[in-house]
């Protein structure tokens, strides 16, 4: 049929069928975002559970122990979610295997949801966990500390100067096709209520705001402690992020830490 057009005509079907087609595939995709939320069942806000703490790119879980010890001395019940690959291999798998430590840690304590603080990359892991691995209807809480939610230059630089770039490093690039992914539509989907807390002083996270997400409770270190000037390997030991423990993760709705002795 088309051959009986002219070249001129025949290029004008082929753009209107092309455009139907991409029409097509964008209903598709937003009617399954549609359904994918409805499927959500947020969890009770007012009952604390068990909290995962997920480490970040190299997957030392030693970076953990002040926010660890914190929440333990505050009576919390607390798992270290192991580190697979070196916490360097691709962050979907790092993402399953926070799965398995959430169902694990529900059946262990006997709880209906668990909180997750993930520091660096590692909350860059439970946001991937909730959105597309069935942990928006078993988080209640996930605050991030020091994520690189839209990426950051120095993965970039590790891949185009240094030349090696593992997985995840890659997928920390600013706008990684993971990243892309991510953050299309709503960066905190239905579910858990979102916290993001970061330092303008970071500079592995860079630019800092890359930790900035749409949706959350959001604040700087410096937003509480305006002289921090807190590093991106201070984060976990800050004071403000370990009084963030108490006031975005305990039975009342998440909010920015006051009082804190700076």
């Amino acid at each position: 049929m088309l051959s009986s057009l002219s070249p001129a005509r025949r290029r004008l079907v082929q753009a209107v069928v092309l455009g139907v087609l991409v029409a097509v595939v964008a209903v598709v995709a937003v009617a399954a975002v549609r359904a994918r939320r409805d499927q959500v069942r947020p969890v009770a806000q007012g009952t604390p559970g068990p909290v995962l703490l997920v480490s970040g790119y190299g997957g030392s879980v030693s970076s953990l122990d002040p926010l660890r010890a914190a929440l333990s001395s505050a009576g919390r019940d607390v798992v270290v979610v192991p580190a697979v690959g070196a916490g360097t291999g691709d962050l979907r798998t790092q993402a399953e295997a926070l799965d398995r430590a959430a169902t694990a840690a529900e059946t262990r304590f006997g709880a209906s949801s668990v909180d997750v603080v993930g520091y660096s990359a590692g909350g860059v892991v439970a946001r991937e966990w909730v959105r597309d691995l069935g942990g928006a209807s078993v988080a209640r809480r996930v605050l991030s500390v020091g994520s690189p939610h839209h990426g950051t230059s120095v993965a970039e630089l590790a891949a185009g100067v240094a030349g090696s770039c593992t997985t995840a490093c890659t997928q920390l690039e600013p706008d990684s096709e993971l990243l892309r992914a991510l953050n299309a539509g709503d960066e905190t989907p239905r579910g858990p209520a979102f916290v993001s807390v970061w330092s303008t002083s970071d500079r592995t996270v860079v630019p800092a705001d890359s930790a900035r997400l749409a949706g959350a409770l959001d604040f700087t270190v410096q937003s509480v402690c305006p002289q921090a000037r807190t590093s991106h390997g201070g984060l976990p030991a800050d004071p403000v992020v370990l009084a963030a423990l108490a006031s975005t993760l305990g039975s009342a709705a998440p909010r920015p830490p006051t009082g804190v002795h700076c």
